[in-house]
């Protein structure tokens, strides 16, 4: 068990190495340097040299990358080259944004499919499971670029329900936190709602074609305590996995819709970081997210042993 955990984090590590070396590599390719947005378009070479060489960008990429590694694994990630910021107090600072997104998102996603998957599951093919299919078929072809601005248009602008831009945080108020984070977080569900809705509906219709839910069914237990008690555990393995894959992937995928609303979010830091060139800002946003992915994956292995017996007695093996 403590060896297969081990062999988990390692894998983890590495997979924050190389995405951390990739980070690196794309951004030396592109044009331009940090230096040249700082000191404007009337600098001159020597000027964006001298600057470059202050910043310690006259170096290979390998030795930047090297030199930015080497401060990492003593827990520094460096300050923002463009405004001077640590990096980790930066993210630190927009995290509770993009958290909040990424987890109300997944709520509502998680709500809404359980919902129509269990419905389904009740009558498949029937004229309500057929309805359900073809308004899941709707969101799993509208992303979040294109829901956005339709949730704008319609609860925004026509209803008035929701403010159209802006954050505001926790401490004005639930109520005012909720109204500028429901519509992004909507945004962020809509496909997930589709996704989750067909794995789940799928696996609780195989479940409950099994023989110990008829015995339960012969028991004369009802209906939806059959479902919940008996069918749903085992039919969660394949979303339990999805939900931990796809919440590491909302987690640094919010960049459309915090863009789109205007809030300052970690995805919103990473545009603005990219378009000014700041590499260390960007390798500390990646970072932050990859380890975060990491960590998630590690959360949904260890969760598969709480769910079945079974699986904790191969894990432990």
């Amino acid at each position: 068990m403590v060896r297969t955990a081990g062999k988990r984090v390692a894998r983890g590590l590495l997979v924050v190495l190389l995405v951390t070396i990739a980070a690196q590599a794309l951004l030396s390719l592109a044009p331009g340097t940090v230096a040249e947005g700082i000191l404007g378009q009337n600098a001159t070479a020597g000027n964006i040299a001298e600057l470059n060489a202050e910043l310690g960008l006259d170096q290979p990429a390998w030795q930047q990358y090297l030199d930015w590694l080497g401060g990492a694994l003593q827990g520094d990630l460096g300050n923002s080259l463009v405004s001077q910021q640590p990096v980790l107090e930066a993210v630190v600072q927009r995290l509770p944004v993009t958290f909040e997104l990424a987890f109300l998102g997944m709520a509502v996603a998680m709500a809404v499919a359980t919902l129509f998957a269990v419905i389904g599951a009740s009558s498949p093919g029937s004229r309500t499971d057929r309805a359900l299919n073809a308004t899941t078929s709707v969101f799993l072809s509208t992303p979040g670029f294109i829901a956005g601005p339709l949730l704008v248009y319609f609860f925004a602008m026509q209803l008035h329900l929701f403010p159209v831009l802006g954050w505001a945080p926790l401490g004005q108020g639930l109520g005012a936190n909720l109204r500028t984070a429901f519509l992004p977080a909507l945004a962020i569900a809509i496909q997930e709602i589709a996704a989750l809705h067909r794995l789940l509906r799928t696996d609780l219709i195989s479940t409950l074609g099994e023989d110990f839910i008829a015995a339960a069914r012969a028991r004369g237990m009802g209906r939806m305590y059959v479902m919940f008690r008996h069918a749903f555990r085992p039919s969660s393995f394949s979303l339990i996995t999805v939900l931990g894959i796809n919440l590491g992937r909302l987690l640094g995928g919010t960049v459309i819709v915090e863009v789109l609303f205007s809030l300052p979010g970690v995805g919103g830091l990473l545009v603005q970081s990219i378009t000014s060139r700041d590499i260390v800002m960007v390798q500390g946003v990646v970072t932050f997210v990859a380890a975060i992915y990491v960590v998630m994956n590690l959360l949904v292995d260890s969760s598969y042993g709480l769910l079945d017996p079974r699986v904790r007695k191969v894990m432990a093996a």
